[in-house]
This record gives C-alpha cells, sequence and structure tokens, in this order.
C-alpha cells in the first residue's frame, strides 16, 4: 500500500514529463545495458519527491515503522556488480539534470542469483524478485516489438532481404527514474520474451499441438536469467540472443520515437534520416549492446533504403562506446560460426564494415600486414571470431575508459593501433556514484551534519563539500563525525547480530572488503593480512593490540572455481580466529552474505577502512571506493582505477597508498615475477602460506587448499606476494593512526570535502557535453497540481 501510495506521486510527474519532451523534441540519450542493478526503489522515490518526511509521519500514526516496511522490498538485482550499478546511478543523474534519457535493458525475471553460505562454501539459489509483484513497472503491451532470429539473407534488385526468421516478441515493461526534486521523471525500459501466439503451430499444425505449445518456453527464456560472469566472457548462444534481443527491440522504439516526432524534417512521416544523429545519441555500456552498430546499418540500408555511407556516417555520429575492463578474458569474442547461424545479414554487414576499415588502415600503413591483421574486426584462427570491441570502436564518434589511468592504458596499449589512426575518438570520463542513493538514503546521520554546517545544495553539486574544509578543525564538527560513524557502527553491529548471529566489538576497526569476488582483486592479500595479524596475536598475546573486524563479502561467478576456493578460505580462516579464546574480541573475520545494493547500504556508512586492493592497471575504475570516501572511511589501496584521482583529490598523505605502480607491474612482467623469492624471505608470508597449506585452517580436509597455494606460488598473474611487504606495512600504519581517533577523524573530514568529483552528476555532465553534445538543464518541470505555462 505504501509503495503505491509514493507511486501515485510519480505518475502524474513521470506523464508531463513525457508529454514535456514530446512538446520540445529535445535531443534524447539512449543509455544501452544488459544490467542495471537498481536495488530498491521506495525509499530512493521518496527522497527524490521528497516525501520522507511525510510517508514517515503517516506510517508512524498507523503504529507501523517505515524502516521495517523497507526491509520488505526486494533488491532488484538486474546486474552483477560495478557495470550494472554504474548504469542505475547513471539515470538518477540524467534525470536530476533534466536530460531526455531512457535506459534501456532486460527484464530478466531471475536476476543475479541470492547467495548462502553452507559449510563454509557458497552455495546458489535463484533470484525469483518478482515472486510477489513489482509494483514500480507498468506492462506497455501496445508497444510490443517483434525480433527476428536465424533465416536467411537474399540478395535481389530490390535490395536485401532478411527472409526465413523466427520472431520472438519483445513486450517492454516501464520504470519511472525520478530526479532529484526537479519533478523531472524519466523511463527506464525494460524488454521482456513473449512467444508469438502461432509461435511453432504453423511448422505442425497437424502434429503435437501439446509439445508446441510447451515450446513456447525456447523463445521465451532469451529472458529468463541474468548471466552471472562479472569480468568474464562465456560464448553461450543464448547470451547472444539476450545481446541481439535488447538491441533489435531497443532500435525498432528509438526510430519509431524519431519518426513520430513533432520537429525536425518536414516530411509528414520523417523518413529523412540526415539529422538522426542530432536527435539520438547511443551510448553502449561495454560491448554488449555493440549489435546496435550493424542493427542500425541493417535498419537504415536494407529497409530504410538510405545510401551505404550515408548510413555509416550516421551510424557513427549516433553511437559512443564505453570500454569497462582491460582483462582479456572479459573481451568479447563471438564465433563467426555462431553469428552465421543466428544473425546471418549482420555477419554480412560486419565483413562490409571491416572490409571498409581494412581498406582504409592499409592505405595510411601500405605493407603493415600485422597491423591489419591486430586492428580486424575478424581475428582469424582455428575458430574465426568476431571481436566485438573493435566494432564498437570503428562504428562509434567517440570511446571513453572510466578512469584516467583506465583511458591511458586503453589508449596505450588495447587500442594503441586505433588511437593512433583517429586519437580524437578517446576520451576519459571518470566513474561517479549518486549522492542521493550513496549519501543521503543510506548515511541521513552524516548528510544532516554536513547539511547543518554548509546547507543543502551539495546534494546536487557534491563540489561544495570543500566548504567542510573551513571545519577540519572545528571540535563540535569532528565530534559529530565520530558520533555519526559510531551510530551508524552500533546499527549495523545490531543487524550481524539479529540476521547472521555474529557478535562483534563495535569499538572494533570496521575494516571492509566488499566487491565480485575475483582474482584482481585480490581478497586473497586481505586474507593473508588476517593470517599474519592472528599469529602476531598469538605468538605475544599479552601486547596491545588495535582490534579490529574484518568484513569481506562478495558474490563468485558460479562456473569460477578458484573464486568459490577464495570464500571457502577466508570462511575457513574465520573459523579458526573467531574461535580461538587467546584471540577473544581483538580480532573477528566476518565473510558477509548475499553481498547486494541494500547490504551495502547498510555497510558502507559503517565501515572505517576501505580496502582498494586490486593489482595496479587491472581495475578499471572502482565505484565502490567513491562510496566509502564519501561516508567516511579511510582507503588502504593502490594506485590503481579512480584510487589515483582519489589520492589526487583528497591528496596523497590522507590515504594510505601502497604497493606497485603500473610501472612497477609492467617492469614486473619483463623480468618474470618470481613468487617463490619472496616466499622465502618473507618470515611471515611464508608463515601464513604454510598454515594454508598443511590444512591448519582445514583439519578434516588438509589438502583444501592446495589449488590455492599452486596458485599463488606458480601461476599468479596478479601477484599477491609482490605486494604483500608493502600492504603489511601500510596496514601497520592504519592500525597507528587508529589509535589517535581525533586524527583520523579528521583526516576522514578531508576525504568527505575532497570526494565531491565522485558525483555520477560530474561524470553525466561530461558525457552531456563532450559526447552527446546536449546540456544539462537546472530548469524545474511545473508539478502536476500546477497549471503548464
Amino acid at each position: 500500500a505504501l509503495a503505491h501510495t509514493v507511486r501515485d506521486h510519480l505518475v502524474g510527474r513521470w506523464i508531463r514529463t513525457q508529454q514535456h519532451y514530446y512538446e520540445r523534441d529535445p535531443k534524447r540519450i539512449y543509455y544501452l545495458s544488459l544490467e542495471f542493478y537498481m536495488g530498491r526503489t521506495l525509499q530512493n522515490t521518496m527522497v527524490n519527491l521528497g516525501l520522507q518526511n511525510a510517508c514517515d509521519e503517516a506510517i508512524y500514526q498507523l503504529g507501523l515503522d517505515l524502516e521495517e516496511l523497507e526491509e520488505i522490498e526486494e533488491d532488484a538485482g538486474l546486474g552483477n556488480g560495478g557495470l550494472g550499478r554504474l548504469a542505475a546511478c547513471f539515470l538518477d543523474s540524467m534525470a536530476t539534470l533534466g536530460l531526455a534519457a531512457y535506459g534501456y535493458g532486460i527484464r530478466y525475471e531471475f536476476g543475479i542469483f541470492n547467495q548462502k553460505i553452507v559449510d563454509g562454501w557458497q552455495v546458489e539459489e535463484a533470484d525469483d524478485w518478482l515472486r510477489y509483484g513489482n509494483p514500480w513497472e507498468k506492462a506497455r503491451p501496445e508497444y510490443m516489438l517483434p525480433v527476428h532470429f536465424y533465416g536467411r539473407v537474399d540478395h535481389t534488385p530490390e535490395g536485401v532481404k532478411w527472409i526465413d526468421t523466427q520472431i520472438v516478441l519483445a513486450m517492454p515493461y516501464d520504470t519511472p527514474v525520478p530526479g532529484y526534486k526537479n519533478n523531472t521523471v524519466n523511463t527506464m525500459r525494460l524488454w521482456s520474451a513473449k512467444a508469438p501466439n502461432d509461435f511453432n503451430l504453423r511448422e505442425f499444425n497437424m502434429g503435437d499441438y501439446i509439445e508446441a505449445v510447451l515450446d513456447r518456453n525456447l523463445a521465451e527464456n532469451i529472458s529468463r536469467v541474468l548471466y552471472p560472469n562479472d569480468n568474464f566472457f562465456e560464448g553461450k548462444e543464448l547470451r547472444l540472443k539476450q545481446e541481439y534481443f535488447v538491441v533489435a527491440a531497443t532500435l525498432q522504439d528509438i526510430i519509431r520515437r524519431f519518426k513520430s516526432s513533432k520537429f525536425g524534417c518536414r516530411d509528414p512521416v520523417r523518413t529523412c534520416f540526415e539529422t538522426f544523429p542530432d536527435k539520438v545519441a547511443i551510448q553502449l555500456n561495454d560491448t554488449h549492446p555493440a549489435l546496435s552498430i550493424p542493427e542500425l546499418m541493417r535498419i537504415l540500408v536494407d529497409v530504410e533504403k538510405v545510401d551505404w555511407d550515408k548510413a555509416w556516417e550516421i551510424t557513427k555520429r549516433t553511437c559512443a562506446y564505453t570500454n569497462h575492463t582491460v582483462l582479456p578474458e572479459a573481451l568479447e569474442r563471438w564465433p563467426v560460426s555462431m553469428f552465421e547461424k543466428l544473425l546471418p545479414r549482420h555477419l554480412e554487414i560486419i565483413y562490409a564494415l571491416n572490409q571498409m576499415h581494412l581498406d582504409r588502415v592499409a592505405a595510411l600503413y601500405p605493407g603493415d600486414i600485422d597491423r591489419l591483421r591486430r586492428m580486424s574486426v575478424i581475428e582469424e584462427g582455428d575458430c574465426k571470431r568476431i571481436n566485438m570491441a573493435h566494432l564498437c570502436v570503428i562504428g562509434s564518434h567517440a570511446v571513453n575508459g572510466v578512469a584516467r589511468i583506465h583511458s591511458d592504458i586503453v589508449k596505450n596499449t588495447v587500442f594503441k593501433d586505433f588511437y593512433e589512426l583517429e586519437p580524437e575518438k578517446f576520451q576519459n570520463k571518470t566513474n561517479g556514484i549518486t549522492p542521493r542513493r550513496w549519501l543521503l538514503l543510506c548515511n541521513p546521520g552524516l548528510a544532516d551534519i554536513i547539511a547543518e554546517k554548509i546547507g543543502e545544495g551539495f546534494i546536487t553539486d557534491l563540489s561544495q563539500l570543500k566548504k567542510l574544509l573551513d571545519f577540519i578543525n572545528n571540535e563540535t564538527f569532528i565530534r559529530d563525525v565520530a558520533k555519526v560513524k559510531q551510530e551508524n557502527k552500533l546499527k549495523f553491529a545490531a543487524y550481524l547480530e539479529e540476521h547472521y548471529k555474529v557478535k562483534i566489538n563495535p569499538s572494533s576497526m570496521f575494516d571492509v572488503q566488499v566487491k565480485r569476488i575475483h582474482e584482481y582483486k585480490r581478497q586473497l592479500l586481505n586474507c593473508l593480512h588476517a593470517i599474519t595479524l592472528y599469529n602476531r596475536i598469538r605468538s605475544n598475546p599479552s601486547k596491545s593490540f588495535v582490534p579490529r573486524t574484518i568484513m569481506i563479502g562478495g558474490k563468485a561467478a558460479p562456473g569460477y572455481h578458484m573464486a568459490k576456493m577464495i570464500i571457502k578460505l577466508i570462511t575457513s580462516v574465520g573459523e579458526v580466529i573467531n574461535n580461538d579464546p587467546y584471540v577473544g574480541d581483538k580480532l573477528k573475520v566476518i565473510f558477509l552474505e548475499n553481498y547486494r545494493v541494500s547490504l551495502a547500504e547498510k555497510v558502507i556508512p559503517a565501515a572505517d577502512l576501505s580496502q582498494q586492493i586490486s593489482t595496479a592497471g587491472t581495475e578499471a575504475s572502482g565505484t565502490g571506493n567513491m562510496k566509502f570516501m564519501v561516508n567516511g572511511a579511510l582507503t588502504i589501496g593502490t594506485m590503481d582505477g579512480a584510487n589515483v584521482e582519489m589520492a589526487e583529490e583528497a591528496g596523497e598523505e590522507n590515504l594510505f597508498i601502497f604497493g606497485m605502480r603500473v610501472e612497477d607491474v609492467e617492469a614486473m612482467d619483463r623480468k618474470g615475477y618470481n613468487a617463490q623469492e619472496y616466499y622465502e624471505c618473507l618470515p611471515e608470508l611464508r608463515q601464513a602460506i604454510d598454515q594454508i597449506s598443511s590444512g591448519f585452517f582445514s583439519p578434516r580436509d588438509p589438502g583444501c587448499f592446495r589449488d590455492v597455494v599452486n596458485m599463488l606460488m606458480y601461476h599468479d598473474r596478479f601477484k599477491v606476494f609482490a605486494d604483500y611487504e608493502a600492504y603489511i606495512k601500510c596496514q601497520g600504519q592504519v592500525d597507528q593512526l587508529f589509535m589517535d581517533p581525533r586524527q583520523w577523524t579528521k583526516k576522514v573530514i578531508r576525504n568527505i570535502a575532497n570526494s565531491g568529483k565522485f558525483s555520477s552528476d560530474r561524470t553525466i555532465t561530461e558525457y552531456a557535453r563532450e559526447i552527446w553534445g546536449v546540456e544539462p538543464s537546472a530548469t524545474k518541470i511545473p508539478p502536476p497540481n500546477l497549471p503548464r505555462d
């Protein structure tokens, strides 16, 4: 009932916003993503509409507790991690900045799995998030669209025809996206797969009718489940179908909206596509929606009969591509054979585009055959593959990385040849997070004491946090910041006790690493530190010690064996440490089960220390790092991703930076990394590895972790041992500062004050001006209760 009441306050604004766009016909921004990691919607809607206090009061009058009601809502977990959550933050910022923007994706019936820990192991269960219905979505069957698969290509005198295809229908579901107190409500449109009613019945009408109807599931499986891989490519046909499904439905929708809008070419029906790039921007969130490029070409050339070269110019001016990773195993490389079967016309188009591209390269670099091989969209070899990143680069007018260091790596390594060809194409857009969800909503105590000092302007202009530097020596403010943190810690400790039956010491340092489990993120380094602390306590139990609660959380892809072993190691180490009477409450190791958006909103405001310890050059940006910074945790981290810019903003002395830089990692790659050396000359490291190896942490199965140890010793791509010594030493400095709460809190204030750059409002403003060619607008649309201008 509460959700429906709040929703009622959205619909008038939603209708009015869309009407406003229809009348003014602004350039529209289409953010295409296979993931939107939205989390819960109720509280976010109340915050953005300014209804929180009214609802709180009303619910209280009914003898109910608002927070208790909020806890009932399911997370919309339609994403894996950073990439999907970034899309969600971007939608919030685009609405807040008054851009005519649309998020387009898939309405997965099952989102990211729920994680259970059983005997220390991860066990997955299906996320049936729609079981009790979703009050925030509105089905729009009137906009249902056909999507074609398989079939063959017919070259006729009248042009190219893609025929004998199988049809799946795309049913749109719209979710409102409110801006912050500006009466703008944008739309996220997610497509669901439906079989047409004659599905499989034309083929064998006298055959088994029941079988035919049951086979509808085959078509509808397209939107059944989110692929649970983060930073890893798995070349499954169903995934390629999902990628084409969202692209084909979305592009039809974009073109329908373009043709029916009031302005532009003066044709009764807009058939002139000259102005298309002036009215439409398509942003590709990684290569997952890369098929937009050949699909737009197919529509323009085959359907709308636009000249090939003109169509290519329109396509390039419309599309822009965001790269999210440099890890080779994450790059999408689809087998040509799969394309040939599923999307025969798109394969032809890709071959033609590639030929055009290679002709240009060959003309500029005569005789450089190796360059042609490196730059081709088609990778030759035992299995010919389509390199989707190369397709995105040639088909876009802008290519961006997501943090300065990442964008540099993109230009100097991954797309080096492409950068030499068209340097003006490459940009940086450092990621950001929405301060509405990640400060106002999750940390109202902190938001209040900030507003008390500098007003509320920071909520839509986070750079205003700089004004807090005036209060760095203000004793009441220092005390207030520390008090809010302590309250958040007590609240989280109570939550942990209630839901996971773990008792923790709330005056200990809350040392937190929450993110997807991956070797490159080096949860193992954190684990080795925990073991080292444990060994130090055991060898000197009477020595005074800075108490810590080490919390590690995150999901492992179900097929990622090493990541699952890392979870088992963390839980096993916790089992030993947490039950050792010598340790008491000096040290606890907690694995946070089922880490997700709604849990992040609880743990991040309670954290003292944020761990961002990926091998330099592997984490494109990170966004959790920014959430911790704005919420008053200090960062221990490597010079990787956005950590570099966080250190630049706050001053390197206000973060705990350690370990190899990108240059050091590259030098070590040239020289060769030898883990054995570190093992032999670092006694504490050797002790920890020997304990893992001997079964000290797995007495019932002594050989349990041999794969982990073997990896660390003989094929560790991410050089955990190389940063161990510097990491342990740096953690010692963390302990030193934590013993001086006043100095610690002053550093916290310096971090918060310098976190303004990391608002997604700043990020989106840069995309708008430098890629999409639109200006953010501060004007409020009049609310539904006022007459329109």
